[in-house]
């Protein structure tokens, strides 16, 4: 059987919610024995987020293959099952720079290359190239970002409307809009929806389904409003209402409203019974915590929340994993030291994530001090890890000017340098260490403990490593490297000896922790704050 389409667009505002949505689509169609694939079409111009600043575009999400793509694939990962890699993400500037390479060596024979048909054309391809990313795709979800009659959405908007006129009985269209309520006439408005609709439908796009985002549920009167103005069955218009609890509440709701039966019916899918079991034990278990457990992070970025994405929602599944209630307090490095010391509260464990540049480098070199002086569980990400290591070095090694070249290209101890390989790279994008390796691990070591195995596979993002030059003189002192990237000499894990729980790793752990399956690392580093908690 051919693959089945949906594809997902946004109206009135950003943010409402798309990737979530996607994201809890993909889940209960899975629940229902179907397979899934995912592609997110991006409108930017940028080839990829990778140089963009967190503040603009949030998490950089990492795939296996290496790609740098958009947050939404974070969301893609931990509810669905989908297969993930670069053809999972398309920006604009891809797509630009396939075509203009392609006229640059004369592959259109000289023909004038244009938006339609060739833009259009590599979009549409990419959409193909998605379904093939496993056999047996039964259905693929495409969610297109930004808002309807955005300039930059128009070639992906026109794309997959010359896609659906090209396979009709095999695609869907959800629109995804707000109805905001106005306290101070006391209603909720439908004309924003109106008028989302109707730029769609300028453009040639008819939304089967209509996802309504609002404070709280639709009534009756509204619905038949808005299917009267839209010209979308009363049936097909979706409350999407603000969650009480958490996120992961979405794929319930949407099931409670039927929509997955709708889908199918729709597309002529198979209609098997879903399964929900499992994520409705996890959410009851998330409801129900046994204790609370405080955890400080200590990060660069912490003003705006999504560029750590993954690491607030790997947490919260350690801590559901762990029957605990999940306290998060965000500290700003460059902004905790008062008069010498790190001003940073009293948690119960402290993380320190992955950044890049020197600002706030201090603040997290002094958490690092903090925990290992006071025996308080840490746990390094990343840029995390190198802040362990160069606080050991200064504090116990008594290296005072120990530092990082990223940092001090100059310092006399560089315990933390440039990748080998990254010493000749003129470009910034696409340049790290990326992707997955696989990293062995030192037996009777935590880490062994929480992963139960000798070989693991973490996906990487980064340009600076150890320096091995000061690895015996560490181990001799306490600090113990206790994974190493397989075949290699490179450090991928280090732990403070004799310290209840101090880890760092050079990868990004939280990239593939699910609600239903959290990171073993994640899990254990809660587990220890836990204990502490007691």
């Amino acid at each position: 059987m051919a693959p089945k389409y949906i594809f997902i667009t946004g109206g009135v505002v950003s943010s409402l919610g798309k990737g979530l949505t996607s994201a809890s689509i993909a889940m209960l169609l899975e629940a229902r024995g179907l397979k899934t694939a995912l592609l997110k079409l991006d409108p930017y111009l940028n080839v990829d987020p990778g140089t963009m600043n967190p503040f603009q575009h949030g998490e950089v999400y990492v795939t296996d293959d290496g790609a740098e793509t958009d947050l939404d694939l974070g969301h893609y990962y931990r509810y669905s099952n989908s297969p993930l890699c670069r053809l999972s993400n398309a920006t604009s500037g891809q797509i630009y720079e396939a075509v203009i390479k392609r006229e640059r060596r004369g592959d259109y024979l000289g023909k004038t290359v244009q938006v339609v048909p060739h833009i259009t054309d590599e979009i549409k391809q990419r959409i193909i190239n998605a379904s093939n990313q496993q056999i047996g795709t039964d259905v693929v979800l495409v969610e297109i970002g930004g808002t309807a009659g955005d300039i930059e959405s128009l070639p992906f908007l026109e794309a997959i409307r010359q896609f659906r006129h090209e396979r009709p009985r095999d695609c869907i269209n959800i629109h995804l809009t707000y109805v905001p309520f106005l306290k101070a006439a006391g209603e909720i408005k439908t004309k924003p929806t109106q008028h989302s609709v109707m730029v769609l439908r300028q453009i040639g796009i008819i939304p089967d389904f209509l996802f309504c985002r609002c404070e709280n549920s639709l009534s009756e009167e509204v619905k038949d409003k808005i299917s009267i103005h839209c010209s979308v069955p009363k049936e097909a218009v979706i409350d999407q209402a603000d969650v009480e609890f958490s996120i992961y509440e979405v794929p319930l709701s949407l099931h409670k409203q039927e929509l997955d039966q709708k889908i199918c019916d729709a597309l002529g899918l198979p209609k098997a019974k879903a399964d929900l079991s499992k994520w409705s034990a996890m959410l009851e278990r998330m409801r129900n915590p046994k204790k609370r457990v405080k955890i400080g992070i200590v990060g660069k970025y912490l003003e705006h929340k999504d560029a750590y994405k993954s690491v607030f929602e790997a947490l919260q599944h350690a801590a559901t994993a762990n029957d605990v209630e999940l306290e998060i307090e965000t500290y700003e490095s460059d902004k905790v030291i008062e008069d010498g010391k790190v001003n940073i509260g009293n948690c119960h464990g402290y993380l320190v994530p992955g950044g890049f540049g020197e600002r706030g480098w201090m603040g997290k070199i002094l958490t690092a001090k903090h925990c290992r002086e006071n025996k308080i569980p840490y746990f390094g990400l990343c840029l995390g890890m190198q802040v362990l290591c160069v606080e050991f070095a200064r504090h116990v090694l008594k290296l005072q000017d120990a530092n990082s070249t990223e940092m001090d290209q100059k310092t006399p101890h560089p315990v933390i340098s440039l990748l080998s390989e990254q010493r000749d790279v003129k470009n910034l994008g696409g340049t790290m260490r990326l992707g997955a390796f696989n990293c062995s691990l030192r037996k009777g070591s935590k880490a062994h403990a929480a992963y139960g195995k000798e070989t693991i596979s973490e996906r990487h993002r980064h340009r600076y490593e150890f320096n091995n030059l000061y690895k015996q003189q560490c181990e001799d002192n306490g600090l113990i490297l206790t994974g190493v990237m397989e075949n290699d000499v490179l450090c991928e894990i280090a732990e403070i000896k004799d310290h209840p729980w101090m880890l760092g790793v050079q990868y990004h752990p939280e990239f593939k922790s699910k609600p239903t399956d959290p990171h073993p690392l994640f899990r254990d580093f809660i587990a220890s704050a836990a204990s502490r908690a007691k």
